[in-house]
């Protein structure tokens, strides 16, 4: 498994997701991603499904060192007390000392970026917490964070896929040293029979979502967390770091960007 090196933090570069996951289904999605390979688990207090993914760590043999587990405060309990506690009911049903990263899930309305980010960063003095970040915040929030922060911001996990542009939050994160988590990686399989990814593929000997990811592996200050239930395809999904994408590749797949606008702006007449 290949790491993005951020701040000199080593993260794995490809992590199982499990939103929309719970009970049976989670803990065994987790359990086999472990089997595979896979080190980096990406949960949250939202999904519901804390107490799967722990039961799937603690079942499966792998020390917890070699985890990057990831979890979210949900956007409710972003005041300083509610961070306190829910991260001790999260921490609970994961059945761990620690995580290592901590996320804010969205911004919130009505809590000011400081007050979550001062518990946050408390639970960091506590060694609960290894690293914090943030979750569906655009540049001038992740800029506002940072700042308000009194240690860094690691990463901003945001939906980012071949047919979603993120150029300017990335060249953002990639000055900043600020890792881009990219969560629904595969669009959620819209547009995997897009000629452009079928024919990367078809050179390759690769899938179509093997091209998305990685393409996207293979950028700067990149992660990728899938959301993948069943074994064959979490088993597709980390098979992506024995082939790498030309240049001329790569760019075929940012102009899917473009394209998809022009498509869009056709359709309503824009």
């Amino acid at each position: 498994m290949e790491s993005v090196s951020v701040q000199g933090v080593e993260v794995p570069a490809l992590g199982v997701g499990t939103a929309r996951m719970r009970g049976a289904e989670c803990r065994d999605a987790v359990k086999v991603g472990l089997e595979l390979g896979y080190r980096h688990l990406d949960t949250a207090q939202m999904y519901k499904n804390e107490d799967a993914v722990g039961a799937a760590v603690a079942d499966s043999g792998v020390d917890r060192d070699e985890l990057f587990v990831v979890t979210k405060i949900l956007r409710s309990n972003l005041r300083y007390d509610d961070v306190l506690r829910s991260f001790e009911e999260s921490l609970a049903r994961l059945q761990m000392d620690y995580v290592d990263l901590l996320l804010i899930h969205a911004p919130s309305r009505t809590v000011p970026v400081t007050e979550s980010l001062r518990a946050m960063n408390e639970l960091q003095d506590q060694g609960t917490v290894r690293h914090i970040g943030v979750s569906n915040f655009s540049v001038k929030q992740l800029k506002d964070a940072i700042q308000a922060s009194e240690t860094p911001i690691l990463t901003n996990q945001v939906e980012y896929h071949p047919f979603k542009s993120q150029r300017t939050l990335l060249e953002f994160c990639i000055e900043n040293d600020v890792l881009l988590t990219a969560y629904s990686p595969l669009n959620r399989g819209a547009g995997l029979s897009n000629d452009t990814l079928q024919a990367i593929g078809s050179r390759h000997g690769k899938t179509p979502a093997q091209v998305a990811l990685r393409w996207l592996v293979q950028q700067e200050h990149v992660a990728a967390i899938p959301k993948a239930s069943q074994k064959p395809h979490l088993r597709e999904n980390i098979d992506i770091f024995d082939f790498e994408l030309t240049d001329a590749e790569m760019e075929q797949i940012f102009d899917l960007q473009g394209g998809l606008l022009t498509r869009l702006r056709s359709l309503l007449n824009l």
